[in-house]
Formats: structure tokens, sequence, C-alpha cells
């Protein structure tokens, strides 16, 4: 195949445009630009885009003996992105910037200019697998990111290939030493790549401005506090709420009301749900025959619950889970996987989480 690499400049796109180019495909290097300013350097871990990424990626691309290019793609993930990323925190919800960065950035804008040049596929190294054109997990659960990529549609995943999710972060390391590559040893980015401090509140703050509001604790009504902007809060948070209740039972945040700037919290109880609603999905393969039985995966890092998935009245869906969950964020998504043990890494779908609380029925039986 004629495939594009993005290669971001760390060890995973190294290894994965070099198995590429190893397995006898037409393979050309690029580089996203997304930074409106390349020219700052990483710290550590942190940040993306940089001039040291691109000439990481550069010399990899070298080593291989493949063509090199730069995408600049500054202004699509800034609004794609990063203002998406703000506008959802102004709205009182919690957005994922990376499974954004994938619909938008990497699965959209990336892919449909590598088909129109003649290309057939973009390979990544993001750890996830695609079997018979079904998207699954990655064989390493700690480096797994189904999840971030869990809202491509079967389109997408037809020009998409990952070449890593069948083997650990150890073993990618490996091979790159192997090869000789730099980066076998570059700390992996992690965080939010585009606010290189990792001062996501600072970050909102520069942008929002100072909005002050009450802190309102459910379980008596009575204000408890006050606030400098309601997108310094995610539901479920419990640290650095900055109040003090009577009781000395910790409080976790429960809603988040963005026009009268309303941050509400409550006990441990009160942050639990058994029912999600979600907004239009998006399916990875054929539309399944609703309802049906799966589970579901609320956020980045949590683990797997199951649940029933049935269609909703406006078109979203409504999911009900077999055991009460905590911290279930308006924004997040809701990725739903295969429920049986066999087929449990298979990404059926996804839809934005809307709403969260409490159903009239039992718990799944």
């Amino acid at each position: 195949m004629r495939l594009i690499a993005a290669m971001s400049g760390g060890v995973d796109s190294a290894v994965a445009a070099a198995l590429a180019v190893e397995a006898g495909h037409d393979v050309t290097g690029v580089h996203l630009a997304l930074s409106p300013d390349r020219q700052t350097l990483r710290s550590g871990a942190r940040g993306c885009c940089s001039v040291e990424d691109s000439h990481d990626a550069r010399r990899v691309a070298d080593e291989l003996g493949i063509p090199f290019y730069v995408w600049d793609l500054a202004d699509r993930f800034r609004e794609d992105v990063i203002d998406d990323f703000v506008a959802e925190y102004a709205a009182g919800r919690t957005p994922n910037p990376c499974l954004r960065c994938n619909e938008k950035i990497k699965f959209s804008a990336v892919l449909d200019r590598a088909r129109a040049l003649g290309f057939d596929a973009v390979v990544t190294g993001h750890h996830a697998r695609l079997a018979d054109g079904e998207l699954r997990r990655s064989v390493a659960p700690a480096k797994d990111q189904s999840y971030v990529l869990g809202v491509l549609t079967a389109e997408q995943l037809a020009g998409a290939v990952f070449p890593l999710g069948s083997m650990t972060k150890e073993r990618v390391r490996e091979l790159a030493a192997e090869r000789g590559y730099a980066v076998a040893t570059k700390p992996d980015s992690h965080d939010i790549c585009f606010i290189s401090d990792g001062d996501t509140r600072g970050f909102l703050a520069r942008k929002l401005g100072e909005q002050p509001g009450p802190v309102v604790d459910a379980a008596t009504g009575q204000t408890v506090g006050t606030h400098a902007g309601a997108h310094g809060f995610t539901i479920g948070q419990r640290r650095g709420l900055g109040v003090t209740v009577g009781d000395q039972r910790p409080r976790y945040v429960l809603g988040i009301e963005p026009v009268s700037r309303t941050v509400t919290i409550g006990t441990a109880d009160q942050a639990e749900v058994d029912e999600v609603r979600t907004g239009t999905p998006t399916w990875t393969g054929p539309v399944p025959d609703l309802p049906f039985r799966a589970q579901v995966q609320l956020r980045a890092h949590a683990t797997p619950v199951a649940c029933e998935v049935s269609l909703a009245d406006d078109g979203g869906l409504c999911l009900v889970l077999g055991e009460r969950q905590r911290g279930v964020a308006p924004g997040q998504s809701a990725v739903l996987y295969a429920p049986d043990a066999e087929r449990g890494d298979l990404v059926l779908g996804q839809g934005t989480v809307m709403r969260a609380g409490e159903r009239p029925e039992t718990a799944l039986s």
C-alpha cells in the first residue's frame, strides 16, 4: 500500500513507520505541525509539536530513507481541538481532546488529504489493533488507546494502520533501540499536549477569565463557598474544591451550571449514577440491533462495566449500568465494547455523555 506515516517525533510513531517500511509498503513520513509556536522546546514529557519533535521525526525518516514533509494544521487544530476544549469547559462539560484530535485531525483532515493525494491509508503509533476491519484493544492494557479511537467510523478505520497493537511498550522501545533510533528512550508525552505546563485550570482561566460563583452543598442546599470559575471543576472531582463542610464527609462535584456559575457538591452516595444518556452515537462497524448488552468505558482510564444499551427518543443512547459509577462527566465519551469475555476487546462504537443520573428500575439482573 501507499501509506502516510504520521510521525510525531516520539518512539511509537517512529517504530510504526519502520514496521510499515519493512513490511514492503511505499511510505511517506509526515509530521503534523499543530502548535502555533513550534520554536519552543519540550519540557520533558510535556508539550508537543516542538522544533525538537519535528527534528526527531525527520531523523527517523532519513534513516528509513523515506520522503518527509511537515503539514501545517495549526489553524485546524486550534479550531477543532483547542477552541472546542475551551467551549466545552465553558458549557460545564469535560471534553477529551485526544479523542477529538483523532476524530477531527488525524483521521479526518490527515486521512482526507492522504486519500486526495493517492495514498491508501495513514499509519500511526496508536496502541490498538485492527483485525478484519474491527477495532480492538491493544494486547498491553496499560497502553491501550482504543478508548480515544472509539469515535472513528468504519470508513475511517478502513484507512488506518496500527502496527503496535500486538506488542508492549517495552517491546516498542526495544525495536527502536535495535534500529539505533535516538527516540528509543524519549519520554512519552502525557497530559494535554497543548498545555505544556500541565496547568489545565490556569490555561482555562487565561482563556475564559475569572467568573466567580457559588459552591452549593446538595445535602443542605446551602452555599458553602465560592469559586473563581466553574471551568475549574469537573463532575466527580474531589480534590481542590476549596470548601469545608461541617460534617467533614468527603464531597464530590455533582453538577456544574454555567449560566448561574453554580457548582454543586455532594457525598459519595450522591455522586453515584446508574443511567447514562449520550448524544447521537457513532459505530465502528455495522449499526447493531438495539437494544443489546455491552461493556461501557466511561472515561479514558476507567474499568469497563456491563450495561444495557437502548435507543433514546432523541436519537441518542440510554445506557443502564450494571454497577453504579461515580464521576460520569458530560462531554466524556461512553465507549462500548462487546459484552462477552472472548470478544470483550472489540470496540462497537461510542456516544458523548450528555447527562447521568438515577433510573427508576433496579440494576441489571
